[in-house]
């Protein structure tokens, strides 16, 4: 397929531009509908009138209706889409990415989405999306899922659908709250995962972080224990990645810690742990949880991150934790390579 691209930039460049085009204006109504003119102009970068007549052509193709709330993506340009996938994936050079990545953070597999997350909220779905897809295709019967809190987790709840191969799976939480958004909570997505794919959940109700004193006292409770159990066991897990002193803030982290952690140039975070650029642990928080070890026996450790602010916060990550898959957009996949390069 890629030498048949490179003939075909060669032979006929405009025809491969208006392919992307029009494959970024059908994306975008996908994830976007109903969408007007002008919402779609700015949301793929394009000019109105462009838009315009994109529009016109698609709707005779019969890809998408247009009615009086905005525009709508037809069955036929779903299936469009789908097909389209690989190939345009190939002609923006995502498939070069994930090579790249795979290669840079010495990873198993990588997948790159199209797009920025910090610009668009519907770049998140595709990473959600994308990380459904590989679900469905690992988890098995009586599987557990253990699953971090986080806007980016979030997205993957959002879009969770059944996972159709397995039965009698389990959501569980990776670890206790933090204290943010309830909807951003480690136990409100894995009983949204588990409500969307017809899963059931166990609930971990316990603060994040937490005294030694408290810890200690708190895991010997049978209830807590029971799940703690059952997060240890999990088959697969899904976390995000953090920016360091975003975290550290969330946390309502004491002033000296949060001084320490700027000292000490903390890049990321992950499960409690404070990684600086080089992948070295700074800080450690103690949470009643999943702890860094334990991902070692896990089967499945899948890290969902993306953006272009996340660039650098991912690449420390990768440079000591363990993972068998990165999600993550292109955004953020240019920026860690560009970051390597220096």
């Amino acid at each position: 397929m890629r030498a048949l691209i490179d003939l075909q930039k060669k032979l006929v460049p405009d025809l491969l531009q208006v392919m992307q085009k029009r494959y970024a204006i059908l994306h975008s109504v996908k994830n976007l509908q109903p969408i007007g003119r002008r919402g779609l102009a700015e949301n793929t970068k394009l000019t109105e009138r462009f838009v315009r007549g994109e529009i016109d052509f698609l709707n005779e193709q019969g890809l998408i209706d247009i009615t009086t709330k905005g525009m709508l993506i037809t069955n036929e340009g779903i299936l469009i889409l789908e097909q389209l996938t690989q190939f345009m994936n190939e002609i923006m050079g995502l498939n070069v990415l994930e090579k790249q990545l795979r290669e840079t953070l010495q990873i198993k597999d990588v997948i790159v989405v199209p797009g920025n997350s910090d610009e668009h909220d519907w770049v998140k779905q595709e990473l959600g999306k994308a990380c459904v897809a590989y679900l469905k295709r690992v988890v098995t019967d009586d599987s557990s899922i253990a699953v971090t809190g986080g806007t980016t987790m979030a997205a993957v709840a959002s879009v969770m659908t059944p996972l159709e191969r397995a039965a009698n799976y389990l959501f569980v939480p990776a670890r206790g709250g933090i204290g943010e958004k309830v909807e951003n909570q480690a136990n409100t997505i894995a009983a949204e995962m588990a409500r969307k794919s017809n899963g059931e959940y166990r609930l971990l109700y316990v603060p994040d972080p937490i005294s030694e004193t408290s810890y200690q006292s708190i895991i010997n409770e049978p209830s807590i224990n029971e799940v703690l159990q059952l997060i240890k066991g999990a088959s697969v897990v899904l976390h995000g990645i953090g920016d360091a002193l975003t975290m550290a803030s969330r946390r309502k982290t004491p002033e000296s810690i949060l001084t320490d952690l700027q000292k000490k140039k903390a890049v990321s975070e992950a499960f409690g742990y404070y990684f600086d650029q080089d992948g070295t642990v700074v800080h450690k928080v103690r949470t009643v949880g999943i702890q860094l070890e334990d991902l070692e026996t896990i089967e499945y450790v899948i890290t969902v991150a993306g953006g272009k602010s996340k660039g650098q916060a991912i690449a420390s990550y990768f440079k000591q934790g363990k993972s068998d898959l990165l999600i993550t957009d292109e955004a953020a996949a240019m920026e860690i390579l560009r970051d390597y390069s220096l």
